[in-house]
């Protein structure tokens, strides 16, 4: 291993854990829908009540079927940051945004990547101190 390298960590914080997450996260990004899907699920359950806002499309077909139709917004607010997926147009775009009492003082777009990989970190760090998050960390990195 060179300096370089991520050191494998025991706890559920280190950067062992947040590669894995990420990975987890990036699993199902290939098909959109499934994606969002799974993301908005698994994140409703690591993260406080409150914390997760999806927004979906519905079309006729959907209305008559009785589906709750597409998500097109993931919107993930962790203290003062917030993390918004849109997946509208069917190309993902991701914006890091800084937050302070419900005013936005900073947009940074960013790609899927780095998207994910700030919400692995956000999840990660949650789950030290909530066992509820620790449990749907779980659940996602052991695919149940």
């Amino acid at each position: 291993m060179t300096s370089h390298d991520p050191m494998p960590t025991e706890s559920g914080g280190g950067p062992a854990s947040v590669d894995l997450l990420a990975a987890a996260l990036r699993r199902d990004a290939a098909d959109l829908e499934v994606y969002a899907q799974v993301l908005s699920g698994t994140l409703a359950d690591a993260l406080p009540p409150g914390s997760v806002a999806v927004e979906r499309k519905r079309g006729m077909a959907d209305r008559l079927a009785g589906r709750e139709g597409r998500v097109a917004r993931v919107d993930v607010s962790l203290g003062e940051q917030r993390l918004v997926l849109n997946l509208s147009g069917g190309r993902p775009s991701g914006e890091i945004c800084q937050e302070v009492r419900g005013v936005v003082l900073s947009r940074r777009p960013v790609a899927l990547d780095e998207w994910v990989r700030k919400l692995a970190e956000a999840v990660a760090t949650r789950a030290e101190s909530d066992a509820r998050a620790r449990a749907a960390l779980e659940r996602l990195l052991l695919g149940g």
